[in-house]
Order: C-alpha cells, then structure tokens, then sequence
C-alpha cells in the first residue's frame, strides 16, 4: 500500500473545506429563520467546491457554485418567499402522526448503514486525488469533450427529468401557498361578516 504524502497547504485547505461545510450544514440545521438556512446551505456548497478545487475538479467546483449555490438555492429562496416567512406555526402540532418516530428511525438506519459500509472498507478514505489525468488533445479539451457528450447523450434524461421534478416543486408551492390566501381571505370575509 502506497502512503499518501500531505502538505500543510492541503491540510489547511482541507480544513477549511471541513469547517465550511460542517458549520454550514449545522446551520441549515438549527437555525430557525428559513432565509438563514437557505444561506446557510450556500455555505455548505462553496466548502464542496472548495473540496472540488483542491481535487483538481474545477468544472464540479464551477458546477457546485453557478447550480447549486446559485440556481438551485435562488428557486429555494423564491419558493421560501412566495410561501411567507412570517407565518408562524405551532410546532408542537404533528400535521402528520407519528412523522418524528418515523424520522428518527430513518436517521438511525441511514447512519447505521453508512457506519457499516465504512467497516467494511475498513474505514479506507480514498486515494488522495480522486482526478485522472486523461489524455489531452491537441486543445487540451478531451475531458470536456466527453462529459458534454455523456451529459447530451447518456444522461440526456436524468437532467429533463430533474428540471421537470424543479418545475413541478415551484408549481406545487404556488398551488399550495394559493390555498393558503384564499381560505385566509374567506375566513375573514366571514369574520367581517
């Protein structure tokens, strides 16, 4: 087994990602302002792409921040937006029976399930690039070149069905922040009433 080598560079760039990432997702988490954890999320993204840059996947890094930190949170905050912020709702009030127990014990056997696929790889991280050098061509593209043929040809579907699923959640939040003012505003006409 080769050892991986590691500069105090790559350590604090590593550690930097780590921070970014973990105090991000912790944020989306626990804070209770939903526009904070929308900014919370872009945090948790610029750590990936920063995680993406050190491996030398700068199209995944660009990718992580124009998509996700830009579109992907944007239509986020929109639908955010468009449902109302300054609602306040009892949280003490289940919509659902029973969705706590049901979530708990989904987070038990999701990090259960990760805990056993990392024993038995027996707790190996990696390589220390998860890059391949390729072959350049005469421009130097031959990466490029092969994922816009894989992404307009192999995965053509994948992304028109995950754009459609996108138009789907923004017209699903409409709808239902629609409802929401229309039976507002007939329980106060009959208030008025």
């Amino acid at each position: 087994m080769i050892a991986a080598t590691y500069t105090i560079p790559d350590v604090l760039i590593f550690v930097s990602a780590s921070a970014l990432m973990l105090v991000g997702a912790v944020g989306v988490i626990a804070m209770k302002n939903p526009v904070h954890c929308a900014l919370s999320l872009i945090m948790t993204f610029f750590g990936v792409a920063l995680a993406f840059a050190v491996q030398q996947a700068h199209f995944l890094a660009a990718v992580e921040i124009i998509v996700y930190a830009g579109a992907i949170v944007v239509l986020f905050l929109f639908v955010i937006m468009f449902l109302g912020v300054d609602r306040s709702e009892d949280v003490n009030v289940e919509p659902i029976v029973g969705q706590r127990p049901l979530a708990a014990l989904g987070v038990v056997i999701t990090v259960a399930g990760l805990i056993a696929m990392l024993a038995h790889a027996r707790w190996v991280t990696g390589a220390h690039s998860a890059t391949t050098g390729g072959v350049p061509t005469k421009g130097g593209n031959a990466n490029i070149k092969e994922l816009g043929t894989s992404v307009f040809t192999t995965y053509l579907y994948a992304f028109e069905i995950t754009a459609a699923l996108l138009i789907i959640a923004v017209v699903g939040a409409v709808l239902l922040s629609r409802r929401d003012r229309l039976s507002r505003a007939e329980e106060l006409q009959e208030e008025n009433a």
